[in-house]
């Protein structure tokens, strides 16, 4: 991994705090935008699966796109100050639990990233720059892998807990089926 740049942590937090400046308005064209260009993602947010509101509607799915900028901008300033993101534990286990469960692939976090940087894009206007694209880019990627990381661990404990889980219910299917008689 590269070094992230003071620069490029300004450039983050300076068209962050541009968004924000914005709100509703930037965080409501991100959601809309994952389901421009991966319509069957509706089905993986619980909040929006049967539902036929619009989705810039929702509260709940804004809510979900301001904490994905909120913690990629935090991972900014984390790939600048420690050269890596850290992400709480509990809230890492979390976010890979939740992503695993909604079967999420790498490629989800690439439109996930398509729509974030083309959210930034609209929000900044002129400010907009590729060195601009490359800073959230960076900081968006190592954050992915970190969930993905969590969700790869998820997976091979489960990977554990499946054959055990699945021994336990024979051996109580079995022990049931012979004390019942």
């Amino acid at each position: 991994m590269s070094l992230f740049t003071e620069k490029q942590e300004t450039l983050v937090k300076e068209s962050w705090e541009t968004m924000k400046q914005n709100t509703p308005s930037a965080y409501v064209s991100s959601p809309p935008k994952i389901l421009e260009i991966a319509p069957a993602a509706k089905n993986m947010f619980s909040f929006l699966k049967d539902s036929n509101e619009l989705p810039q509607n929702n509260p709940r799915l804004k809510a979900h796109a301001v904490k994905v900028f909120k913690m990629t901008c935090e991972s900014a300033v984390q790939l600048r100050e420690k050269g890596e993101v850290v992400v709480a534990e509990n809230t890492l286990k979390n976010l890979g639990s939740v992503h695993l469960s909604k079967g999420v692939i790498d490629a989800h976090f690439e439109v996930v990233k398509e729509a974030l940087l083309t959210t930034i894009e609209e929000a900044v206007g002129e400010k907009w720059s590729e060195e601009m694209a490359g800073a959230w880019g960076e900081a968006f990627d190592q954050l992915a892998a970190a969930i993905k990381a969590e969700m790869k661990e998820e997976r091979r404990q489960l990977s554990f807990t499946w054959p055990i889980a699945l021994d336990s219910l024979t051996i109580n299917w079995v022990w049931s089926a012979n004390c019942n008689r």
